[in-house]
């Protein structure tokens, strides 16, 4: 659907427009003009398996001068399946600022999601875009829970100097597998995932493939733990960035076979001080639901991102606590 606003064209993106989003992203987005920048565009929104990303974009004749994009997603909810987005990817040409061009674009995609289905938006915006989506209809959930394991002595120290944002690019490192490898054996990991008992509350719907998709980008520099010979005996995903002088391994997701939960969490335990030794990092972060856990993991109040919600469908998510999210969820990429 097409709708002319103050002179200005809001409609859904096509193939033919990516060059100028690129454009617009690059200088706007501080988006690198370059191969690398563009092949993690097409990962990101083109070869999701839940489905390629729906964009929006706004014309003043021929030039697009905004641009807005959701990520397609899939989640359980106590056994159904709810088709979702996150919203991602935004910017507005800097001579076209003030004119409501965020908020025209992204009235016009919640518009046209809910009518292919989509039932609800989610996303972790910061400080400075929250109170733009509120004014929209977002609600916030809560703050994530983020929990951190020191790995040496000198972790309280490193904690302590680390209260700043953690860098855009992540850490090299070559322990571990590339998840190219650790997910090749699609059968085993359906194995592995096929023990997994269900949940009440949320979760991402995961297999094989969303496994190799999210992780698969190399430039990202995701590595893969395995808990025996193979996938199907629990893995951990994790990567290394830093955060001022401190250099954080971020835990994003952990697999294990769930026969009972005692030896799934020993399990779970283990993969994270396999992480730690690997990794040679200050301490491990994760998603933790608890303020004091069995395992060496400690809640750290109020430092998770804000999460947000806006339902199209009149669904409405379940509470914080019934969240059942990863870091690989809902870190930014």
């Amino acid at each position: 659907m097409t709708t002319v606003i103050h002179d200005l064209e809001y409609r859904r993106a096509r193939l033919d427009d990516r060059d100028a989003i690129t454009d617009l992203g690059t200088r706007t987005l501080e988006w690198l003009d370059d191969p690398e920048e563009r092949r993690f565009f097409e990962w990101k929104h083109d070869a999701n398996p839940f489905g390629r990303s729906p964009m929006w974009v706004a014309c003043d004749g021929d030039r697009v001068v905004g641009f807005r994009t959701f990520l397609r997603w899939e989640f359980i909810v106590d056994g159904r399946c709810v088709r979702a987005v996150r919203a991602v990817d935004t910017a507005t040409d800097p001579d076209y600022q003030g004119r409501g061009i965020f908020t025209h674009l992204t009235r016009a995609a919640l518009d046209e999601l809910r009518d292919e289905g989509v039932e609800m938006v989610f996303n972790t915006p910061n400080a400075n875009s929250l109170p733009g989506y509120l004014k929209m209809g977002w609600l916030i959930v809560g703050h994530l829970p983020v929990s951190i394991m020191p790995t040496h002595v000198r972790s309280l120290l490193a904690i302590s100097r680390a209260r700043v944002p953690a860098s855009r690019t992540a850490v090299l490192i070559h322990a571990g597998d590339t998840p190219r490898d650790a997910f090749a054996d699609h059968d085993a990991l359906d194995d592995l995932l096929a023990t997994i008992s269900d949940i009440h509350g949320l979760r991402t719907r995961r297999f094989p493939e969303f496994f190799a998709w999210r992780y698969g980008h190399e430039p990202l520099h995701y590595r893969v733990v395995t808990a025996g010979s193979s996938i199907a005996d629990g893995f951990a995903v994790f990567h290394l960035r830093r955060r001022g002088p401190a250099l954080e391994a971020v835990l994003c997701d952990v697999v294990v076979p769930s026969p009972t939960e005692p030896a799934a969490r020993h399990l779970r335990h283990r993969l994270a001080r396999e992480v730690a030794r690997l990794s040679g990092a200050d301490y491990v972060l994760r998603m933790g639901p608890r303020t004091i856990t069995a395992d060496p993991f400690v809640r750290v109040p109020r430092i998770g991102p804000v999460l947000t919600f806006r339902t199209l469908r009149g669904w409405t998510p379940p509470r914080l606590g019934r969240w059942h999210v990863t870091m690989g969820d809902i870190e930014l990429f």
